[in-house]
C-alpha cells in the first residue's frame, strides 16, 4: 500500500475558529452536514485515490460483494457507522438526554462557586485569617473559570467534547477532595483555582454541546435549560452548604460535593456521547480506512465507485477518506494563540461585544454579590443564623426555574404570533428588553426593604426578581452574540465569559464593606442605578443593531453571505 501523499489544497486553510460547526449555521445543509462535495477527489498515490468525506457522502460497496466468483477468504465484518452519524440527525430523545446530562453537570459546577462561602467563618477561625482572605477562595475559583477555557477550547476542537469532559471532570472531583482534606489556607486557594480550571468545561463548553446538536432556530429551549441550570446551581450551593456547615464542619461542604460530583461524572463517562461533528467525521474516516486495510489484507481490494454523476456505471477503485476540517486545522499552538488573543480583540474593537460583556458581567457580579450581601443584610436586620441566611438563597433557585419555564413558553408563543422576529438577531432581544428590567427593579426593591421594619420575605422576593432579570440577560447575550458573529461567536462568547467571571469573583471581596459603609439603601440604590443604565443596551441594539452590525468587520462578513 502506498504511503499517504502530501495533499495540496487550492486555497489557504482558515483560522481554526472560523470552521466551528456550532456557530457556522449558514454553511450547513438542512440535516446539519457541511456542504462539501461527496465525490470530490483530493489526490492519489499509486493506485489509491483520496476523497473528502462528509456526513452525506454515500459509502460505496466493496467490490467483492458484486464479484461472481467464490470467495477464498472470510471477509472482515463491515463497520457499524451508525454511531458516527451527524448529531443534528439524532433522535429528539437522544438530544434531550444529552442536554439534560449537560445541564446537570452545569448545575454541580455552579453549585461549587457559592457553596464555599457557607464555611467561611469556620475556615477563618481555623486558619486565623480575615474574612476577605477567605473570600479570595471565590475570586480564585472564578479566575480559573475565566482563564482555563481559552486554553482548553482548542483541545475540544481536536479531541472532541467527550474526552474533555471525561478528563477535566475527573480532575474536578480530585480537586474537590483536595479542598476537603487540605490543612492550610494556601492549599485551599491552590485547590480552588485548579478546581475552577477543571470545572470550567462543564459550563463554557455546554453551550458548544447545544450548538453541536441543535440548529440556531431550535436552540432556545436547550439554552434556556442551560442558563437555568447555571443560576439554579448558584443558589443551591449556599442553600445546601449552610445547613451542612451549621450542623457539621466546613469539610463536609466539600465531601458532599465529592459524592455528588463523582456521581455526575460517572454518568458523564457512561452516557455522554461525542457531539462535535468534525470529530465524529474524523472517527468515521478512520474507521472506514481501517476497514479498507483489512479488506486488502484479506486480498479483497477495491470498492465500486461511480464513473460519473449521471450514469449508473461503476469502476473498482482503491480509496481512502479524508476530512476537510482535519486538513485545514491550524497547529495546536496557533489555535491556543487565537483562542487567547481574539476574544480580547473583539472585546476592544467591537462595540456590541464590549457593551454586552459589560452588561452580563455586571449582572453576574450582582449574582455573586448575594454571597456576601445576604448574610450581611439578613443577619443585621432579621438576626438570621447561618442556615437561615442560606435559606434565602432558595429565592435564586426558584426564580431560575420560573425564568426557564417563562423563556421556553415565551419563545414558542413568539414564534407563533410574530414569526418574523426570528429573521434577525434583534428578534431575540424583545423579551430581554422587558425581562432585564427586573434586575434594576429587584435591586431597588432590595435596597428599600432591607431594613428590620420589612418582613424578611419581602427582600427575599426582591432577590428572586433580580435573578429573573439576570437570567434574561445571560440568555440574551449568548443568543445575540451567537446569531451576530456566527463562526466568530466562540471568541465573542469567550470575551463575555472572561469579563463575567472576573467581575463576578471580585464583587464578594468588597460587598460587605460597601453595604456597611454606604448603608443597605445607598449601596442597593447605586447598583440599581447602574443596572438601569445598562438595561438600555438591548434597547439601543433594537434601534441601531443592523447599522452597527453592518459597520462591523466581523459581523458584516456574515451579513454579506
Amino acid at each position: 500500500m502506498s504511503a499517504n501523499p502530501e495533499i495540496h489544497l487550492s486555497h489557504p486553510p482558515p483560522d481554526y475558529a472560523d470552521e466551528k460547526p456550532e456557530h457556522d449555521d449558514h454553511k450547513k445543509s438542512p440535516d446539519g452536514s457541511t456542504n462539501i462535495s461527496p465525490s470530490r477527489t483530493l489526490s492519489s498515490s499509486g493506485d489509491i485515490t483520496y476523497h473528502y468525506l462528509d456526513f452525506d457522502t454515500p459509502i460505496p460497496r466493496p467490490t467483492y460483494l458484486s464479484s461472481p466468483y467464490e470467495l477464498r477468504t472470510t471477509p472482515p465484518a463491515e463497520p457499524d457507522l451508525k454511531k458516527y452519524e451527524s448529531p443534528f440527525k439524532w433522535s429528539e430523545s437522544r438530544k434531550r438526554a444529552i442536554t439534560w446530562l449537560s445541564c446537570l453537570a452545569t448545575t454541580v459546577t455552579a453549585y461549587a462557586a457559592g457553596s464555599y462561602t457557607a464555611g467561611d467563618e469556620q475556615m477563618q477561625q481555623e486558619w486565623g485569617v480575615s474574612r476577605v482572605a477567605i473570600t479570595v477562595g471565590v475570586t480564585i475559583f472564578t479566575t480559573g473559570f475565566a482563564i482555563a477555557p481559552m486554553i482548553l477550547a482548542p483541545f475540544s476542537e481536536i479531541n472532541g467534547r467527550r474526552s474533555m469532559f471525561v478528563v477535566t471532570g475527573t480532575l474536578y472531583v480530585i480537586f474537590q477532595v483536595c479542598c476537603a482534606v487540605t490543612r492550610s489556607y494556601g492549599g485551599m486557594l491552590v485547590s480552588r483555582f485548579l478546581k475552577g480550571c477543571a470545572s470550567s468545561t462543564f459550563s463554557t463548553m455546554v453551550g458548544g454541546v447545544v450548538s453541536d446538536i441543535y440548529h440556531a432556530e431550535d436552540r432556545n429551549t436547550a439554552m434556556a435549560l442551560f442558563s437555568g441550570a447555571a443560576l439554579f446551581g448558584t443558589g443551591l450551593g449556599p442553600l445546601v452548604s449552610s445547613f451542612v456547615a451549621y450542623h457539621t464542619t466546613w469539610r463536609w461542604i466539600f465531601y458532599l460535593q465529592v459524592i455528588t460530583c463523582g456521581t455526575v461524572q460517572l454518568l458523564v463517562i457512561l452516557f455522554f456521547k461525542e457531539t462535535r461533528g468534525s470529530v465524529l467525521l474524523s472517527q468515521k474516516a478512520k474507521c472506514l480506512n481501517k476497514y479498507y486495510d483489512q479488506l486488502e489484507a484479506a486480498g479483497l481490494s477495491g470498492v465500486d465507485m461511480p464513473i460519473d454523476s449521471i450514469s449508473a456505471k461503476t469502476t473498482s477503485q482503491r480509496i481512502r477518506w479524508k476530512v476537510k476540517s482535519d486538513e485545514e486545522r491550524a497547529s495546536l499552538l496557533q489555535m491556543i494563540k487565537i483562542s487567547l488573543v481574539r476574544p480580547f480583540h473583539l472585546l476592544f474593537t467591537e462595540p456590541v461585544v464590549f457593551f454586552f460583556s459589560l452588561w452580563v458581567a455586571f449582572s453576574w457580579a450582582i449574582l455573586y454579590l448575594t454571597f456576601g450581601a445576604i448574610p450581611v443584610i439578613f443577619t443585621a436586620s432579621h438576626n438570621f443564623n447561618l442556615y437561615e441566611n442560606g435559606s434565602v438563597f432558595a429565592a435564586i433557585s426558584v426564580a431560575s426555574i420560573i425564568s426557564t419555564i417563562i423563556s421556553i413558553l415565551g419563545e414558542r408563543w413568539t414564534k407563533r404570533r410574530f414569526p418574523h422576529l426570528g429573521d434577525s438577531p434583534e428578534g431575540r432581544l424583545y423579551f430581554a428588553c422587558a425581562q432585564s428590567i427586573l434586575l434594576p427593579v429587584g435591586l431597588f426593591w432590595l435596597a428599600w426593604t432591607s431594613g428590620s421594619n420589612a418582613h424578611w420575605i419581602v427582600p427575599t422576593l426582591a432577590i428572586g426578581c433580580a435573578t429573573m432579570g439576570i437570567f434574561s440577560i445571560y440568555l440574551a447575550v449568548f443568543n445575540y452574540l451567537a446569531d451576530t458573529y456566527h463562526r466568530y461567536a466562540s471568541s465573542a462568547l469567550a470575551a463575555q465569559s472572561f469579563c463575567r467571571n472576573m467581575l463576578g469573583g471580585a464583587f464578594p471581596l468588597f460587598v460587605p464593606q460597601m453595604f456597611r459603609a454606604m448603608t443597605f439603601q445607598g449601596a442597593g440604590s447605586l447598583l440599581g442605578g447602574i443596572g438601569a443604565v445598562l438595561t438600555l443596551v438591548p434597547f439601543a441594539l433594537l434601534i441601531w443593531g443592523p447599522k452597527i452590525r453592518a459597520r462591523s468587520k466581523f459581523a458584516s462578513e456574515i451579513m454579506e453571505k
